[in-house]
């Protein structure tokens, strides 16, 4: 099996929207990522924006990886970091090197940005994304907290 690596620019609606239906069946989470689509408006702003990686993992036309990451730029020094916020394999895909070629496409986006570094989060009990990571990066431990906007 071969797959190509796209990164989504203005014009890929169908693209993006295969993106979020294949977060949402891995995530087993289809409320947030279908529940309340965004408008060919919006998603069109957003792939317009250059600091929003959207990435797709092509198969014979289909959609079967994915990852989205954002830059941060930073205040204490004039540099940039890239936050890999979702990144998924359909499962019939996996093992076969999506993940990995999804993150080397980042990082060479990341490098042409002049980016200090890419992080990633990791669910504890997620022992294939913890091993993808480990093989690929130095591993922190730290706690994640959500916290609610006010109302």
């Amino acid at each position: 099996m071969t797959f190509e690596i796209v990164r989504l620019r203005s014009g890929d609606v169908v693209r993006f929207r295969a993106m979020n239906a294949l977060f949402g069946a891995v995530f087993e989470d289809a409320e947030s990522y279908a529940a309340a689509p965004p408008s060919d408006a919006y998603i069109e702003a957003l792939l317009r924006t250059e600091t929003v990686f959207p990435l797709v993992a092509v198969e014979q036309g289909e959609v079967v990886g994915a990852l989205v990451a954002y830059e941060l730029v930073k205040f204490e020094q004039a540099r940039s970091e890239i936050y890999i916020y979702d990144l998924a394999v359909a499962e019939t895909h996996r093992r076969q090197g999506i993940a990995s070629a999804l993150i080397q496409r980042l990082r060479g986006i990341a490098a042409e940005r002049g980016a200090w570094v890419l992080y990633v989060q990791a669910d504890y009990g997620d022992e294939p994304a913890i091993a993808l990571y480990t093989k690929l990066g130095r591993r922190e431990d730290v706690m994640h907290f959500d916290i609610d906007p006010a109302t």
